[in-house]
């Protein structure tokens, strides 16, 4: 997979009020998990999900929430790639600039985010290796 968005965050200034919005209002499930490093991460489930945590609807994604902190001003779109590092490098070449770099995530895989020719925060995602 390559350029597909498969993912949303959604920042969140008080992150209990905004769980509790997004699941009385459309419904979605919340998971807070202990990622690598110690921080916590919420989860949002808009879509049932298959045993390998893919959702079962072919264009359905879900997402998570994050505090609302710079740069994470508003909703970011994440885009599967094969290689972070060279969608970096590729990104920077084009006029854009690398904001977080390749980061690890264990057994999930791995993330990075960067900022597109229109300044527009975005993320990326590579899958883990099998």
């Amino acid at each position: 997979m390559h350029g597909e968005v498969v993912h949303f965050e959604v920042p969140a200034k008080d992150v209990k009020r905004a769980k509790a919005f997004y699941s009385r209002v459309f419904g979605w499930k919340t998971n807070d998990t202990t990622m690598p490093g110690g921080d916590t991460y919420t989860s949002l489930v808009t879509t049932e999900m298959d045993e390998r945590m893919q959702p079962k609807r072919p264009g359905a994604i879900n997402g998570g929430m994050i505090p609302h902190r710079e740069p994470f001003a508003g909703p970011v779109i994440t885009i599967q790639v094969n290689d972070i590092t060279a969608a970096l490098r590729s990104i920077e070449n084009n006029g854009g600039k690398s904001v977080v770099p390749r980061t690890e995530m264990g057994q999930y895989g791995a993330f990075g985010y960067f900022k597109d020719s229109e300044d527009n925060l975005m993320g990326l995602y590579e899958a883990p290796r099998m």
